[in-house]
């Protein structure tokens, strides 16, 4: 009989002597950027993927200091995947590739955009983005008038 691997853990949930679980040793991230950072729970925060030239919104993942760390240095998008508890360069399986074109805090610091070069697919469904498929809302439908009719002039 053979037994299963322990459970792969966190990078940043595992407990260190003298570190906080949101600011791994084991993370390459700068110090300073770290310290701004405000995560959840389990040390993540929500990194949007939007199109640099068209502003198209394309995913949404997660990264901890390190696969920030690893986004800001590589020029790629890296992520850590939830549900593997690994870290994945989008595009490394598929092809399709997030070149990285700038990354930004938003005004709390708990979120990340980065602005990306998208090849190809965005999602894993294999359509261009995640957002397109299931639309809650249209403009159209909003019963106000077009933005162009009440702008101030």
């Amino acid at each position: 009989m053979t037994s299963s691997p322990p459970p792969a853990r966190h990078p940043t949930t595992a407990p260190h002597r003298g570190a906080s679980r949101h600011n791994s040793p084991s993370s390459r991230l700068d110090p300073e950027i770290a310290a701004r950072l405000k995560r959840s729970a389990d040390g993540l925060l929500p990194a949007i993927a939007q199109q640099y030239d068209t502003g198209e919104v394309l995913m949404l993942g997660w990264m901890d200091d390190e696969a920030l760390h690893r986004t800001l240095t590589t020029g790629r998008c890296t992520y850590w995947s939830r549900s593997r508890r690994e870290y994945w360069v989008k595009g490394d399986t598929s092809g399709h590739v997030q070149w990285v074109k700038s990354v930004a805090l938003d005004c709390d610091a708990d979120t990340v955009l980065v602005k990306v070069d998208q090849v190809g697919a965005a999602c894993h469904t294999g359509a261009r983005t995640c957002f397109d498929a299931d639309v809650l809302l249209k403009e159209a439908e909003l019963g106000v008038p077009a933005r162009s009719e009440h702008q101030d002039q």
